[in-house]
């Protein structure tokens, strides 16, 4: 009975053995499949993402007219980046940018979709399609339309003297003054029909029991507006502000096109200046610099964005 017992037994043993050997050879083939799968990826990810902003981050140490010979620069160019009035400037107005792309934008978007959501209006799709129409059209048409726009012949300055108002008339593009609030004013056109579609699709979600709850208990339409329809989308919210902050810091083609960073250095910024330093001025090294930072800037802005938000969740 014993050896009966014994033989059951190691007949076992040795049937399991091959069984996790089989079971392992599945695990180290799933893994190596899974490698195989990633290198792919990871190698292009690498080849077109991690080695430019490697070279772009090796070349911010140098100066380098991106012709010749480039010598070691040490620091020289972050300390210019962060000392020359004109790329200082730059930041600023990119600062300033951010209230016309992000700021205004989403306040103008959740009162247009509050109303047109809550309310029984026809043909929504054919609004979203017209507001959502500016992020579709290339900014390059974009930004010469609204030159002609704002041309001191152009369509502003004739209604303004048509309604007797020819004493606000001016070269809103040339004048130190309006230039940089009428790039932004375009900033804000473009950025609306983004950020109302967004917050139309996350209004449109909210159960309308949240709305009738609160009027039950006497909340009148701002309080419900601010108590309801405001953390329900609070979500979609993020998103706006993560997409129209990285517009308005990364914003060239619309001040290249409109007025090349004039007049003077009014509308100038970093974006446009990178392009400048390195294209017109033979600056790569410091073109370089203002491009790390920038892209600092810009992750740690929306970093903060997000951090926030998952706070207030």
């Amino acid at each position: 009975m014993t050896n009966h017992t014994g033989g059951a037994q190691t007949a076992t043993a040795t049937s399991s053995r091959p069984a996790r050997g089989r079971n392992r050879s599945r695990a180290q083939s799933r893994w190596a499949m899974s490698i195989a799968l990633l290198a792919l990826p990871v190698l292009v990810y690498g080849a077109f993402m991690l080695y430019p902003i490697g070279r772009v981050i090796t070349l911010s140490f140098y100066k380098w007219d991106g012709l010749g010979v480039g010598t070691w620069a040490g620091f020289n160019n972050y300390v210019t980046t962060f000392t020359d009035p004109r790329l200082l400037d730059a930041f600023w107005h990119a600062l300033v940018l951010i209230i016309f792309y992000a700021v205004f934008p989403l306040i103008i978007g959740l009162v247009l979709a509050t109303l047109l959501t809550r309310s029984s209006v026809r043909g929504l799709g054919f609004f979203r399609t017209v507001v959502f129409l500016p992020q579709v059209i290339a900014m390059v048409v974009l930004a010469i339309s609204w030159r002609e726009i704002y041309a001191p012949d152009g369509l502003l300055n004739r209604v303004l003297r048509a309604i007797g108002l020819g004493g606000l008339a001016r070269p809103w593009l040339g004048d130190y003054s309006t230039a940089l609030i009428a790039v932004g004013l375009i900033g804000t056109w473009v950025s609306t029909g983004l950020v109302t579609v967004l917050l139309m699709s996350g209004i449109a979600r909210i159960p309308r029991e949240y709305y009738e709850a609160a009027m039950l208990d006497g909340a009148g339409w701002f309080r419900r507006f601010w108590s309801v329809t405001i953390p329900s989308v609070r979500g979609e919210i993020l998103v706006s502000l993560t997409l129209t902050v990285i517009a308005a810091l990364k914003t060239f083609d619309l001040v290249y096109m409109t007025t090349s960073g004039g007049p003077g250095t009014s509308t100038t910024v970093p974006s446009y200046e990178v392009y400048n330093q390195a294209f017109r001025l033979g600056q790569v090294g410091t073109a370089s610099s203002l491009a790390v930072v920038l892209t600092l800037v810009i992750f740690l802005i929306n970093l903060t964005i997000n951090l926030w938000g998952e706070k207030n969740q």
